[in-house]
């Protein structure tokens, strides 16, 4: 009833943990993979990094505000850890790099992973994320170097604050297996006694239900030119938003900052999700951009 095939992937829901939300420990993601459809790691580099210092995240009324960094233990190091991952749902490696050398090393060093997220969207770290993805001829580059290191899917995680639509068809035409949008957008908030910027980074990205109309946009957008799958990110919190997603084109969804809050979250939205298809007397799969005709 909730099963689907994400590029040749079996997930037993269209749900999955979004990069960056949970620690760097295979006993979280495990946690996670029993209702999770598929999960997916924090973005990793070749090296790894120490990210910005706290404060480093800020919830705020309409969602979170975070300027993590892209922390990472170093690439071998993470993959050592991963060997711990049981297997319950799907493994997605996030990398993240600018240089193509490292990112096709990274491939072999995860070679527990069933697929790979390229992230050209972190919108807080310079020369990496959504520094890269600004300019699409080496953001194809990028893909094509992957693409002819595995055979397993990699999957484009844009940000709205692209020009997503020519992005992603240069990246399918690239030969990325699936895009994935968006990451969270750039904002700010100040403490009103101090006066000063609460994140020590000043900026950080934006998640939650503020920026749930925004990649719902997205989503709808690119549904319209991909032939390839959309996987819709973005201030998702309940089974409406999540077939909300699925209706504007999306095949399957990721859930970030709504786990902050209850990671119970996956459970919850599974159990609703088949309440709906039972009353409806449907598949998930038979929603997927139903909002276009």
């Amino acid at each position: 009833m909730l099963e689907i095939d994400l590029c040749g992937i079996k997930l037993k829901n269209p749900l999955i943990l979004a990069s960056g939300v949970i620690g760097s420990f295979s006993s979280s993601l495990n946690d996670i993979a029993r209702d999770a459809g598929a999960v997916v790691t924090k973005s990793v580099g070749i090296k790894g990094r120490e990210g910005y210092r706290n404060p480093s995240v800020v919830n705020w009324r309409c969602g979170l505000l975070n300027a993590v960094g892209l922390a990472s233990p170093p690439a071998e190091s993470f993959a050592e850890e991963l060997r711990s991952f049981n297997k319950t749902s799907p493994l997605i490696v996030s990398l993240y790099g600018n240089r193509q050398e490292d990112l096709s090393k990274m491939v072999e060093i995860f070679s527990m992973a069933d697929a790979f997220e390229l992230n050209l969207s972190c919108p807080h770290v310079k020369g990496a994320g959504m520094d890269i993805g600004k300019d699409i001829e080496l953001s194809c580059e990028i893909v094509k170097a992957l693409k002819s290191e595995t055979d397993k899917p990699v999957i484009a995680k844009l940000s709205a604050m692209h020009d997503y639509v020519e992005l992603a068809k240069s990246l399918e035409k690239a030969g990325a297996d699936a895009i994935a949008i968006s990451n969270t957008l750039p904002g700010m908030k100040i403490d009103i006694v101090s006066r000063k910027p609460i994140l020590s980074n000043i900026s950080g990205g934006v998640s939650g239900p503020a920026i749930k109309p925004i990649a719902l946009k997205c989503v709808f957008d690119l549904y319209k030119v991909l032939k390839i799958p959309v996987i819709g990110c973005g201030g998702i919190s309940n089974f409406e938003d999540v077939l909300e997603f699925i209706m504007a084109g999306a095949k399957a969804v990721q859930i970030g900052s709504a786990v902050y809050f209850s990671k119970r979250i996956f459970y919850s939205l599974k159990e609703s999700l088949v309440a709906f298809c039972r009353a409806n007397n449907c598949k998930i799969s038979d929603l997927v951009g139903v909002a276009h005709s």
